[in-house]
């Protein structure tokens, strides 16, 4: 029963939550002020505890706590990767807290949420993505609050149905073209050389990701895969039965394949090995010119990972979008060697010059793993092996009762072999690769010749 009082010419009502405190033992109490009459401050009670009761209610002192603190609990109860924490910390700091730090957890009103969404979406400097991820987070701390009993319902609307129809910005994308990527490997031939030209075929006939390519080291690679498996992942729990597994389908003679394992992550400033994205492990088989190309690359050189950098360094350790690929895919005019330096990236060694790939000036490298997936559908290759060579999971039935053969994998090596052969003979006889900033270790030239013959030998 709800306790009124008079205080003055006005009623107040007092009324047990239900609560007791956690050192004294007493009972929690709550109350409200401000009723005309005492029948209005009992009637306001017994709604409390009809609330007490139906575990709709949220006490006053509870709902109290300030944003500025929920902020700091909250995040301490993430189970997250590394990079992911770092994400969310970064919309706390600069977003979530600054505006809503000073307010008490309950006292957020969906009102006021849809002020604020509005005032992100007017920001010049917060992308539409960038956007739904702030209020991704401040949902998800939303929904917590309900739980940890510090709201009754969350301020943020479950299913959007206000305002007007916005439709969902694109990406516009081009067709992918073996003669793009081709030129883009020759584009990298000229400024880092053989690994620049066999980097650049990587993610448009393997799918993997940059951080990916960038942590391959060799004993993950073909020609020395699976044999060389150091099965160094703790957290890759049947390592021992997926290792004997792939010696019995895998390798030289068989099918020459990559196992992605690892990619490059920094954590706390430190370059790291991180499992790949959503941990997703796999093999690559790879068509028979790459397998060819790598042989060649992994003989002319001794570092531990696939592809050095210009320096003979982790390609981690450098912005490779800019230092890189926006030279690759943008072009670059003809410098002379600089006695300082060009002023930014101190390079001094002189570049020869070379035309953009029109289709690519100014488009982001990962539109090339995209452009893998492209051909392997136009193929028709099975979904489930199409969407595992590309690290996705098929959710549902079809992901659990699905398996990836051999003969699938096969069939998505020999169909990208066939792409190559196809686009080779259409090259200029005598076709000489371009100048590179090093002498080359092989004769691209002649390779590239017994490339045509044998698409002319296998595709008449």
């Amino acid at each position: 029963m709800p306790y009124p009082e008079q205080r003055g010419n006005k009623w107040r009502v007092r009324w047990n939550t239900g609560k007791k405190h956690p050192e004294s033992g007493r009972w929690l109490y709550d109350s409200q002020g401000g009723f005309d009459s005492r029948e209005d401050a009992i009637a306001y009670g017994l709604d409390r505890e009809s609330d007490i009761r139906n575990q709709r209610y949220t006490s006053r002192r509870d709902g109290a706590i300030p944003m500025s603190e929920y902020c700091r609990t909250w995040q301490q109860t993430l189970d997250v990767g590394h990079l992911r924490r770092r994400n969310i910390e970064s919309y706390i700091r600069l977003y979530i807290e600054p505006h809503w730090g000073g307010m008490a957890v309950a006292d957020i009103r969906p009102s006021a949420y849809r002020a604020w969404e509005l005032w992100l979406k007017d920001q010049p400097n917060i992308g539409d993505a960038y956007r739904n991820e702030i209020l991704l987070v401040f949902s998800m701390m939303m929904d917590d609050a309900v739980d940890d009993g510090l709201r009754q319902a969350s301020p943020v609307p479950k299913r959007k149905r206000r305002g007007r129809y916005v439709k969902k910005k694109k990406e516009r994308k081009r067709n992918l073209r073996i003669e793009d990527v081709h030129q883009l490997a020759c584009n990298a031939l000229q400024y880092w050389g053989l690994p620049g030209y066999v980097f650049q075929f990587m993610m448009p006939f393997t799918g993997m990701r940059p951080a990916e390519l960038y942590a391959l080291r060799r004993e993950y690679c073909h020609p020395a895969w699976p044999a060389s498996d150091p099965l160094d992942d703790p957290n890759e729990e049947d390592r021992e039965e997926r290792h004997a597994d792939d010696l019995e389908r895998y390798g030289p003679g068989l099918m020459p394949a990559a196992r992605v394992q690892w990619q490059h992550q920094r954590e706390g400033g430190e370059l790291r090995l991180f499992p790949p994205k959503y941990g997703s492990r796999r093999t690559i088989v790879l068509p028979a010119f790459l397998t060819e190309l790598l042989e060649m690359l992994l003989a002319s050189h001794e570092f531990e990972y696939v592809f050095p950098s210009i320096n003979g360094g982790r390609l981690a350790d450098a912005n490779f979008t800019y230092s890189y690929w926006r030279k690759i895919a943008d072009g670059v005019e003809e410098r002379q060697k600089s006695e300082k330096g060009d002023g930014r990236t101190g390079s001094r060694r002189w570049l020869p010059g070379w035309t953009p790939v029109k289709s690519w000036a100014g488009k982001r490298m990962y539109l090339l793993r995209h452009g893998h997936k492209e051909w392997l559908d136009d193929d028709g290759h099975s979904r489930i092996a199409v969407e595992t060579r590309m690290g996705h999971e098929v959710a549902g039935v079809e992901g659990l009762y699905a398996n990836v053969t051999p003969s699938m994998e096969k069939r998505i090596a020999e169909a990208l072999q066939r792409r190559w052969l196809e686009f080779v003979r259409t090259l200029p006889e005598g076709w000489e690769p371009p100048s590179s900033p090093s002498p080359l270790p092989v004769d691209l030239a002649e390779w590239m010749k017994l490339q045509v013959k044998a698409a002319n030998a296998l595709l008449g």
